[in-house]
């Protein structure tokens, strides 16, 4: 029976790190819609990869369980890659909350019970959370060990509190990181190992909805003011995915691999910087 690899928002990444990762094994791929994991299936059968695809949810729990059943009846899990989620521009605040916070909590939650010892997976977050600026100690501990289903009701992320879309989009993916961290430690527990990427720019639908949407002059501003001076692609996130979950990354887990060509450096030291001339 082949080992099995999950990849959770089978987009323009998802699919890349499939394509570095998913070699000789089978892929089960899940998005939104039936129709968009169908046609990402299809793309990767036509390059000779064994995949099928289902529709998911990972906003519900019965979602998310019946498809971690459906994966386990395939064979051993041994890689999973959870690159699903909204950006600012897509959805008002609940929305992103409950995808991008509490939907990556969940998978992370329901994979992480039944993940095969040896095995080993990526959360994609973004560049966005390491500019949200510190919170408290305690509101880590919250982000990161809150049960599941108590996570929405933290009073951090109540109405009033989240400022905009923008704001959740950061305490979503600085959430991420954090309960990867706090999930490394019950993954090692089955010999597994979880870590993030935070990518900046990358060029994806998303991506260019961004560009377009109501923020995309200070997305233009950060691609030029960055020290790679361009935005990245699917396959460099590939490129990172595949050292995190292969041969040449057990001694990492629990970590966050920012790679944005250098946006964060300048918003802390270079002309993006508060006060920068």
């Amino acid at each position: 029976m082949k080992e099995v690899v999950v990849v959770v928002g089978a987009g323009f990444i998802g699919q890349a790190i499939a394509r570095r990762v998913g070699a000789g094994k089978r892929l089960v791929l899940a998005n939104l819609t039936e129709q968009a994991s169908t046609e990402a299936a299809d793309a990767l059968a036509n390059a000779g990869f064994d995949v099928s695809a289902s529709a998911l949810d990972i906003s519900s729990r019965p979602s998310v369980e019946a498809f971690v059943q459906k994966a386990q009846a395939l064979g051993p899990i041994t890689g999973l890659v959870h690159a699903a989620g909204v950006s600012p521009s897509q959805a008002p605040i609940e929305a992103i909350l409950k995808v991008d916070l509490y939907g990556t909590a969940l998978v992370l939650e329901l994979f992480g019970e039944v993940m095969a010892r040896g095995g080993s997976g990526v959360v994609i977050s973004s560049q966005s959370g390491h500019r949200l600026p510190a919170l408290t100690p305690e509101q880590d501990r919250l982000l990161a060990t809150t049960p599941t289903e108590a996570l929405l009701t933290l009073d951090m992320l109540q109405p009033g509190e989240v400022k905009d879309t923008l704001h959740a989009y950061q305490l979503s993916k600085r959430g991420n990181s954090l309960r990867v961290m706090a999930e490394a430690v019950r993954w090692g527990k089955r010999g597994a190992r979880i870590n993030t990427i935070s990518p900046g720019i990358i060029i994806t639908p998303l991506a260019r909805d961004e560009l377009s949407g109501p923020r995309g002059a200070g997305y233009r501003r950060m691609i030029e003011a960055c020290a790679v001076g361009r935005a990245g692609t699917p396959d460099e996130v590939g490129n990172v995915a595949a050292l995190l979950m292969g041969p040449d990354g057990t001694f990492i887990t629990g970590s966050d691999i920012l790679m944005d060509g250098g946006v964060t450096a300048a918003y802390k030291f270079g002309v993006l910087a508060p006060g920068a001339a």
